[in-house]
């Protein structure tokens, strides 16, 4: 089975019902699936061999969750192009990986070198042009595209990592990774029809996981393209959203936001939070504003979305709250030491796991997929701990760690210290060169609208909770911290912003 054709489960379910929309736009479960269909016709017509890089380079709109589908359905690979990111990055994307066609939203057709391959226009203001996903859905009305037979340890997607540190590389995440993550988000959350998933976060990245969960079970998506407070909170309160993936600065943009107070989010049963850690004050915070509804998830593009995860019922124990679950169904999680031995509960090393989640590695880069993948063990980069419960505990990325006067200072304790001031909307703390310490830890902070800030009183307030080794050497005050395209602040852009810019180039070589 390949992951698309959970799609057709959902139709049975709910035939007439929305599957998704965009504003003023629906489709319904029907048809949905002939669109699907037909565009997987006209790729197959364009490209005959199957497991042709297809591109897809769009905002969060129905043509996108079309083209994906679609060309899940053909039985070619899904190449994301997150039209957020800068021009020179998705140029190295296109051409690292080689692309065979490419479909493109005619607002985007400005964010890439459009290579030498075939084009096709996903949404567009004027008439529909025959190259083009409404052009396949008239051409094709009512066909059915050619059986995939590709195996299961084949691509079926491929996607950058990214974010705070190291260069890009191209992850092949075959069907089998695909399927145990929908398998598992379906075994640990229980999606069912009453399900209204916002797609705030870009497909392109982690709301492209939740697509076909919430369709297998007969749910509805609504995607979201300009994911500012206000529209998420309506978007939660008018149009009842149930369900979201989203990282610690959005959810803060809503907490943040005076109508938050008026808004009903009693309906939220699966406001996810991931790709980095959120401080416990703002963890209750939200278990608070979200009725309970509060669940985490901890994954890498490596072992997509879904290494471990935390329900709403679990974050009512205290002792959960700095936590991302426990391991999940089909996977194996543990913390290994520098001599590659398993380690027991409550002592702190790599954070490691092993299962079908796992990519088949990295697009033409064997070595790198032999240091990330060792004996069967994926290595994330992330250090962390595991109590005796089972619960794991991130500390940072290792090569974040701080080494400050030979003690280590894990960014996230400081910044889980930080946000407990009233006046910090949101931080990011790095560690700088220091000819006294070793390193010096400094902190970036986005401050509160209209709240008065000094920041020695801040260093004091930090210095009461986690003491002076780990208290910030220097406060920089900015208006917006560098976020990368899918909203997670970068912790090395803020490093190269605010440090001298001698020490900041030192501790990146």
């Amino acid at each position: 089975m390949h992951p698309v054709d959970y799609i057709y489960r959902g139709h049975r379910l709910n035939p007439d019902a929305v599957a998704v929309e965009d504003g003023a736009r629906g489709l319904s479960y029907s048809d949905l699936i002939g669109q699907v269909e037909a565009v997987a016709c006209g790729l197959q017509a364009l490209l005959p061999r199957p497991g042709g890089r297809i591109g897809v380079c769009a905002y969060n709109t129905i043509e996108h969750m079309v083209a994906i589908l679609g060309v899940y359905a053909a039985g070619h690979v899904w190449v994301a192009l997150n039209p957020r990111n800068a021009k020179p990055e998705l140029d190295q994307i296109v051409a690292t990986t080689g692309l065979d066609a490419v479909i493109v939203d005619e607002d985007c057709l400005d964010k890439f070198a459009i290579p030498d391959v075939p084009v096709i226009l996903g949404r567009t203001t004027g008439a529909a042009e025959n190259r083009s996903l409404a052009g396949f859905v008239h051409d094709h009305a009512g066909a059915r595209p050619r059986l995939n037979t590709r195996p299961l340890d084949a691509a079926q997607t491929i996607k950058f990592t990214g974010g705070s540190t190291g260069r890009p590389k191209a992850v092949i995440q075959p069907y089998r990774a695909v399927n145990t993550s929908i398998a598992t988000f379906l075994q640990l959350f229980g999606f069912d029809a009453g399900d209204v998933n916002l797609a705030a976060a870009p497909l392109t990245h982690g709301a492209a996981h939740y697509i076909i969960p919430i369709l297998a079970v007969g749910g509805r998506h609504i995607l979201i393209d300009q994911p500012k407070s206000g529209t998420l909170i309506d978007a939660f309160d008018r149009l009842g959203g149930t369900t979201a993936f989203m990282p610690p600065t959005m959810i803060y943009n809503i907490l943040g936001d005076p109508a938050a107070g008026s808004a009903d989010f009693s309906r939220v049963r699966h406001l996810h939070y991931g790709a980095a850690p959120m401080a416990p004050e703002r963890i209750r915070q939200a278990l608070d504003v979200f009725h309970g509804g509060l669940e985490v998830i901890y994954g890498q593009t490596e072992a997509p979305m879904l290494i471990t995860g935390m329900t709403a019922a679990e974050f009512r124990d205290e002792r959960n709250l700095r936590s991302v679950g426990r391991e999940t169904l089909l996977m194996r999680t543990a913390i290994m030491g520098e001599d590659g031995e398993i380690m027991p509960p409550g002592e702190t090393g790599e954070i490691v796991c092993r299962g079908d989640l796992l990519m088949s590695g990295y697009l033409d880069m064997p070595e790198a997929t032999a240091e990330t993948i060792v004996d069967g063990w994926l290595h994330t980069g992330d250090a962390g701990e595991m109590d005796d419960r089972g619960y794991l505990f991130i500390r940072d990325r290792l090569r974040d760690v701080i080494i400050s006067g030979g003690f280590n200072v894990y960014p996230s304790d400081v910044e889980a210290a930080i946000l407990q001031h009233p006046a910090v909307h949101d931080c990011i703390v790095f560690g700088v060169p220091d000819d006294k310490w070793g390193e010096r830890v400094e902190v970036a902070v986005q401050v509160a609208p209209d709240a008065p800030f000094d920041p020695e009183a801040l260093r004091a307030f930090v210095k009461e909770r986690v003491g002076s080794v780990k208290t910030p050497k220097a406060v920089h005050v900015s208006d917006d911290l560098p976020k990368s395209g899918v909203g997670k602040v970068l912790r090395r852009e803020a490093q190269r912003l605010f440090a001298p810019k001698d020490t900041a180039e030192s501790k990146d070589a």
